[in-house]
Parts: C-alpha cells; sequence; structure tokens
C-alpha cells in the first residue's frame, strides 16, 4: 500500500468508525495532538470541539447516522473527500424538535496528516440548508 493509499484509508476509518460509530477510542489513535479545524470558530477548533460535534449534535440527533464516501483524491499529505452524511431525524438538533424526515449532508473535507493522525481540517457542507429545511418542517 502506497503512503496516498495509507492516508485515504486514516480517512474513511475516521469518517466509518468516529463520526458513522462515535467510536471515542479510534478518535483519540487518529487525533494529533495540536489538531486545528480550520472551518470551525475560533473557540471550538480543537479536537474536542471536533469530538463534541459527532457524539453530542450529530449522533443524538440521527442515532442511525451513516457516512457514504464518494471520492477521495490524495496528494503529499492532504486527503480531499467527498461525502454524505445520512440519517433519520430522530433527536433534538440544535434546539429543533426531531421531525422522523430523513436527512443529507453533502460534506467535501480537506484533512492533513501527520504521523498517520488528524493534524488540520478545512471542509464544506451543507448542514446550514438542513437546519433551514428542519425549521421549516417543525
Amino acid at each position: 500500500m502506497t503512503h496516498l493509499e495509507k492516508n485515504k484509508e486514516i480517512v474513511r476509518r475516521f469518517n466509518l468508525e468516529v463520526i458513522q460509530n462515535c467510536n471515542a477510542e479510534t478518535f483519540e489513535e487518529l487525533m494529533h495532538k495540536d489538531f486545528i479545524n480550520r472551518t470551525a470558530p475560533a473557540h471550538t477548533n480543537d479536537a474536542k470541539g471536533m469530538w463534541n460535534t459527532f457524539h453530542s449534535i450529530l449522533k443524538p440527533a440521527f442515532p442511525d447516522l451513516k457516512v457514504e464516501i464518494y471520492d477521495q483524491v490524495a496528494e503529499g499529505d492532504k486527503v480531499t473527500t467527498r461525502k454524505a452524511i445520512l440519517g433519520t431525524h430522530l433527536g433534538p438538533l440544535m434546539g429543533i424538535v426531531p421531525t422522523q424526515k430523513q436527512i443529507r449532508i453533502d460534506v467535501i473535507d480537506i484533512v492533513r496528516l501527520q504521523d498517520g493522525k488528524y493534524i488540520e481540517h478545512w471542509g464544506i457542507n451543507t448542514l446550514q440548508t438542513l437546519l433551514s429545511e428542519l425549521k421549516s418542517v417543525s
């Protein structure tokens, strides 16, 4: 397996074990101590803020959450992933009562790895669009 294939596999593993399954052990294993999320607000841009998003916001709202990965491109120490987060809105989400609606959050992430661990993240997603849609239904 090449260096680039290993990096893509680490990102796939993170998506399935951490985002989809909320596995705290894998999260700790794959996060660099100096991790920074370049897309998040300054007060939540560390590993703790990222874990909170998965564990305390997304998974309780979408207990059947699944991650589907469509494309990955690796170059140097970065992996770009086009994916979707899918699930059923069965729990509260940022003040929105459960709608029982099937949801989809489209995501494009760029992750920089160092020593096989996440050290930087940039991303765009359609969460804000989803929140607007769910508010209009509830």
